[in-house]
């Protein structure tokens, strides 16, 4: 409730993060702010940075915002932040240049909130609390008095404090600050192989990416290799773009972008790889293109480096083993987009030694990665419980089931994008491989559907705009499927198959030691499919949903992690 601000160049992150948790911010927040840096600054610094995996600002950004009125230098910051206030109470003026008038007021600001709200309902559905809740007051704050506000703040406050989604959102928190720092499973870190020099196998889009992301976090020499010249120099030419849109963006320097690119290389010969101390393969997913690939490599790589597969759905112990030293191969499985999506599954196959996962972990940590210790079961963890999601999905559309009425009917799970949705974003091929992967694995628990083949070759599933916004499902896909009927089973059955089959599948993994905790099934789902924070990962939900109770007549958590009961 500070009349002026002032902020230190040397902060490292500065949020808002009460609707990433469940909560809205208090103590005047939601009224505040707004009236501070205006309508459409406050949306994104209280409702879109918190939904964009709780986004953070620098100590400029909150200067230009107008949250902060000056921003001094680290080694004298209370100092000249006390001679500024000195000066302030003494009749220095200070500009605000994003305070709202009565125009914004009257023109932009219920509008704004009207477009934040639909933004939030396409993104999210309308399971969570806390975004609703947060525009409900922002939107109130264009008048009345403070007092009037911080009323409506402790209210609403009081509400989701009792609610089962802070409960989930602080369990949620805790997994990733706490869990995720000290994974379950992991060797001594001392055992990690020093890496200083990485390969890449691939020059690939997904190889390129991994490539960029080597060089920019480890800060290490990169080589890459590919079948030609001319796939080595499309892969170097696209890591220097994008190098080069870091540094028009402003969020790298053309010192650091001449040194990343001074570290990247290419080769068609694997003793480029001579002394690479790891090397992770990004080729086709294909079991004897993996071997061979890894087999050939294994000549020219020094005893001790290690070698590291991104397979998505190949068994890890199967790649390894046409080597000499199968125990040097892990499982390192990234996500789409690789910048973007924090997890990683390191992948222990039954030779794997401690030294090559120690690695794994080494290096997934200095990516700045969240990693999972798996073991080399089908679909890993992500994949797997994905995997059923959208088989289930797929089964009532084959049904008969439209694709909106397959999407309405688990659109309570408050995932932030339908099963459709999602299998065009992973793209139709990979989906379908995934769902004969799993298939293959368990063909009675796992469903495969040819109509999502013939999608795949048709290539499409929705219409977009202009944008790139989603309006509908493409009508000659619905026509490949022949969905008109409308039959199957209701939305009740659908969701209630879904939830059942996650709990089962969940309650199998662990008695499979896939994992060795419930919690590592949950950090894998909110770091890599996005599960909404507001459930508190997957396992919480199911016992709450009374899914884990009908699936195998028990909970993941004893006691249930429920809210506040009157």
């Amino acid at each position: 409730n500070a009349n002026y601000r002032t902020v230190n160049s040397a902060a490292p992150a500065i949020a808002l993060p009460e609707v990433f948790l469940g909560l809205i911010p208090g103590w005047g927040g939601a009224y505040l702010l707004p009236n501070l840096i205006g309508i459409r600054n406050a949306l994104k610094v209280i409702i879109e940075n918190p939904l964009k995996q709780n986004r953070m600002l620098k100590p400029q950004e909150v200067l230009e915002l107008g949250i902060a009125d000056v921003m001094f230098d680290s080694p004298r910051f209370l100092e000249e932040s006390l001679a500024w206030a000195d000066q302030v109470l003494n009749g220095k003026k200070i500009k605000r240049k994003n305070e709202p008038g009565k125009v914004e007021k009257a023109t932009v600001w219920s509008p704004a909130v009207a477009i934040a709200r639909k933004t939030v309902q396409q993104k999210l559905g309308s399971v969570p609390l806390s975004p609703y809740a947060a525009l409900d007051l922002i939107d109130a704050a264009k008048s009345g008095s403070k007092a009037d506000a911080f009323k409506r703040e402790d209210q609403a406050i009081e509400d989701l404090i009792a609610s089962d989604q802070f409960r989930a959102s602080i369990y949620a928190f805790n997994l990733v600050q706490k869990h995720a720092k000290n994974p379950s499973g992991a060797p001594d870190k001392k055992l990690a192989v020093p890496v200083t020099k990485v390969g890449v196998l691939g020059a690939g889009l997904m190889a390129s990416q991994f490539a960029l992301l080597f060089l920019r976090r480890l800060e290490v020499p990169v080589v890459i290799t590919d079948v030609s010249q001319e796939r080595i120099d499309k892969g170097i030419s696209y890591i220097i773009n994008e190098l080069d849109k870091l540094v028009e963006k402003g969020r790298l320097s053309t010192d650091d972008r001449n040194r990343y690119a001074g570290n990247i290389s290419g080769s068609l010969d694997y003793a480029a790889f001579s002394d690479c101390d790891w090397v992770i393969e990004a080729v086709f997913e294909e079991l004897k293109i993996k071997q061979d690939v890894f087999a050939e490599l294994e000549k020219h790589v020094s005893e001790n480096c290690i070698l590291a597969t991104n397979t998505s759905s190949l068994s890890v112990e199967q790649i390894a083993s046409k080597l000499q030293k199968p125990e040097r191969v892990v499982g390192f499985h990234f996500f789409n987009p690789v910048a973007v999506m924090p997890l990683v599954e390191v992948v222990r196959a039954p030779k794997s030694s401690d030294e090559a996962v120690a690695t794994a972990m080494n290096v997934a940590k200095n990516l700045k990665k969240t990693a999972v210790i798996t073991a080399d079961a089908a679909g890993f963890v992500v994949n797997r419980l994905l995997g059923y999601l959208l088989g289930e999905a797929m089964r009532a559309v084959d049904e008969g089931a439209s694709f909106e009425q397959v999407a309405d009917a688990i659109a309570p799970l408050g995932l932030p994008m339908n099963p459709f949705d999602l299998l065009e974003l992973v793209g139709l091929k990979v989906g379908a491989h995934v769902l004969d992967s799993m298939h293959a694995f368990n063909s009675d628990r796992f469903y495969a559907s040819e109509n999502l083949h013939k999608l795949a070759e048709y290539g499409k599933l929705t219409e977009r705009d202009a944008k790139g916004n989603i309006k509908g499902y493409d009508k000659k896909a619905i026509e490949i499927v022949g969905n008109a009927s409308g039959k199957g089973r209701s939305a009740a059955e659908i969701f209630d198959a879904v939830n059942v089959g996650l709990a089962k599948e969940v309650h199998l993994m662990l008695q499979e030691g896939v994992v060795a905790t419930a919690q590592d099934i949950d950090l894998s789902m909110i770091m890599g499919a996005a599960w909404p924070f507001h459930l508190g990962g997957i396992t919480p939900y199911l016992d709450r949903s009374g899914a884990s109770k009908q699936a195998f007549g028990g909970s993941f958590h004893d006691p249930m992690i429920i809210g506040v009961r009157d």
